[in-house]
Formats: structure tokens, C-alpha cells, sequence
């Protein structure tokens, strides 16, 4: 697969930028990857919504690599939405860690029955959530309205209790600083998450 080097290029400064501004680090293989993603899916605007725990059990009664190739679209996918299209699940009423889940999932069964790859995706199992901090830190460059959040309140903190990431967390707590009205629940939940 052979992609646009100038678009590489930028889809590599972009991931680069949301790491350094939110302290991520992902490894050379890993990023890598998450950048040939983005760039493939942005070449397919077919993607539409799909019911992706349907779909992971179709694929895990495939065998070889029509297995894997399928359990690595949805992982892919499911990185995709958890990242970049978070509202989606708000959405249609699934839980943020829907995707998150079911994307481990795929990458790690890859991993299982993948000899050849089985790092790679376990890594990228492994580190799911990293990469999806990574991708919802886009959404924070060059914004210069710091009030215009991916995920409102309620959800960065869903996000973050369900998947514990880290940046659904700056959010919350950005969103609730900025915020003149905090009820007491709000700032039990601020007051826990500092201890």
C-alpha cells in the first residue's frame, strides 16, 4: 500500500502535534500504523455506521486470513470511532467503551492466530486507548475556541471511567473548571479524581 507523501507527511505532523500537547507517546511501529489507517479510511468515505459486535462475531467464525482481515477492518474502524467520531456513540446509545472493547478485542484475537504480526497487534491492543487519546487530541489543535469540546461533560467522564483515558479526562476537567456552575456531585467526582 503506497500513499501521497505530502499527505503522510501531514497526517504525521498532526499525530505528532496531539502527542506532544497531551504527553502521549506511542512507538514508531505503532504510530506508523495509526497513520496509514487514517490515511486509508480517509480514501474510503463508503465507511458508514455498522453494528461492529455483530460484525466482530461474524468475523471470529471466519478462518485465516479472511479472519484476520476482517477483524482488522473493524479494529481499525472501532479505533477510528472511538477516536475521531466519539459523538457517534452518544448518538446511538452505546457506551464509549463500545468501541474501545470491541477494537482490543479484534486487534488481540489478530494477535493470537497472526504469527507473523502478532506484536504489532498486540501492541496496538495493548495500547488502544493511547490511540485514541491520540485521536481525540486532534480535535484540541489549533482550536481556538477551547470551549468547542468533541465530548461534553458527561461523556468525557463516561469516557474516562469506562476506558480510563486520559484525555476524555482533560476534558471533563476543563470543561468543568471553565464552568461557573458546578453541583456537588461534579465536585465530589473533581475532588476524587485529584486523590
Amino acid at each position: 500500500m503506497t500513499f501521497d507523501v505530502g499527505i503522510t507527511a501531514q497526517w504525521h505532523n498532526l499525530i505528532t502535534d496531539a502527542q506532544t500537547e497531551n504527553g502521549i507517546q506511542l512507538n514508531e511501529n505503532i504510530e506508523s500504523y495509526l497513520i496509514n489507517t487514517l490515511i486509508y479510511y480517509t480514501q474510503r468515505p463508503e465507511i458508514a455506521a455498522r453494528i461492529f459486535a455483530i460484525d466482530y462475531m461474524r468475523a471470529l467464525h471466519q478462518q485465516g486470513q479472511t479472519r484476520s482481515m476482517q477483524l482488522r477492518e473493524l479494529a481499525d474502524q472501532c479505533l477510528l470511532y472511538a477516536g475521531l467520531f466519539p459523538q457517534h456513540a452518544k448518538r446511538h446509545n452505546v457506551k464509549a467503551s463500545y468501541y474501545v472493547d470491541i477494537g482490543r478485542s479484534a486487534y488481540s484475537d489478530i494477535s493470537n492466530n497472526n504469527h507473523q504480526l502478532s506484536s504489532i497487534f498486540a501492541d496496538l491492543s495493548d495500547n488502544f486507548v493511547k490511540l485514541m487519546d491520540t485521536l481525540l487530541a486532534i480535535h484540541d489543535i489549533d482550536d481556538i475556541d477551547s470551549t468547542n469540546y468533541i465530548l461534553d461533560p458527561k461523556h468525557a467522564l463516561q469516557t474516562w471511567q469506562q476506558t480510563k483515558s486520559q484525555q476524555a479526562l482533560r476534558m471533563f476537567q476543563q470543561q468543568v473548571k471553565s464552568s461557573n456552575i458546578v453541583d456537588f456531585n461534579t465536585a465530589q467526582i473533581v475532588s476524587d479524581i485529584k486523590h
